[in-house]
């Protein structure tokens, strides 16, 4: 029941038929009494700024998830960001400190960090390569920088993305070895395929899959499916993988970190969750 008390937390981008996250925190929030609802706003990018400085005019506002297409302008509207979102060029998460300061973080590389650490994998001094330099490969790569790894490997069909990711986590992680312009799989403690790449029926696979180690702990981005061709193709050469649709539920419990909200678990998350499309 929404009430003269309840705060809320602005789910932000266009179009936004898309958005799962309400179906997610909502029903979360209500198993818990919490007296909070997730809200879909439509913004286009032509009035984004100027809403993003209004919605935090709000007095029962707690924050704000955003999204497409707003991640990336959103950098530069803010009074303070993290390094996170410094390597990544991009941020979903905004509140305001008591002072009235807007600060944001990026938590979509959060999901994925989480992800795999729970899972038992060792991410301090660990050699990982990131296929895809795109935006999601941003924000996981710049999650691990800030996990203790002690080398990363870039690869992006673009190169010059990839070579400006490479340069920004040189920029705000200087004691990582960072290489780019390659994305043989062998030798590494974690690769991730940060690409669209199985999004369709037959799309290639973004790397040889006979250079896997079988130690190698891989992960996917890709949901349309749980087992994507490249993960079970992995799995078949013995390594430990992670499904894509794992980072989603697993950065939601950060964002209830970083908005004061009593965590949770990417379990209880998908127990109560109404993803009805």
């Amino acid at each position: 029941m929404i009430n003269g008390l309840t705060e809320l937390i602005a789910h932000i981008g266009y179009p936004t038929h898309t958005f799962k996250s309400p179906m997610i925190y909502n029903p979360f929030f209500e198993k818990h009494g919490i007296n909070a609802v997730v809200v879909p706003f439509g913004c286009k990018p032509e009035d984004y700024p100027a809403f993003l400085k209004s919605v935090f005019t709000l007095t029962n506002i707690r924050g704000a998830l955003i999204t497409m297409p707003h991640k990336v302008v959103t950098v530069g509207l803010l009074d303070e960001v993290t390094p996170t979102v410094k390597v990544a060029g991009a941020c979903n998460a905004v509140k305001r400190l008591p002072d009235g300061r807007l600060v944001g973080d990026q938590f979509d590389g959060a999901g994925f960090v989480r992800g795999v650490l729970r899972k038992g994998l060792k991410l301090d001094g660990a050699r990982v390569l990131v296929v895809g330099s795109g935006g999601v490969g941003c924000a996981i790569a710049a999650s691990l920088a800030g996990a203790g790894i002690a080398h990363i490997s870039l690869y992006d069909v673009n190169t010059a993305s990839a070579e400006a990711l490479g340069q920004r986590i040189r920029d705000n992680y200087p004691a990582i070895d960072v290489k780019t312009g390659n994305n043989d799989p062998a030798g590494f403690d974690l690769v991730v395929n940060a690409t669209p790449m199985g999004m369709n029926e037959g799309d290639p696979l973004p790397l040889d899959v006979s250079r896997l180690d079988a130690s190698t702990f891989v992960g996917e981005v890709v949901m349309r499916t749980e087992m994507t061709a490249f993960l079970t193709a992995a799995a078949a050469r013995g390594c430990k993988v992670q499904v894509g649709s794992d980072m989603l539920f697993e950065m939601i419990p950060a964002y209830l970190e970083y908005f004061g909200f009593t965590t949770t678990t990417a379990e209880e998350l998908r127990s109560v969750a109404r993803l009805s499309y």
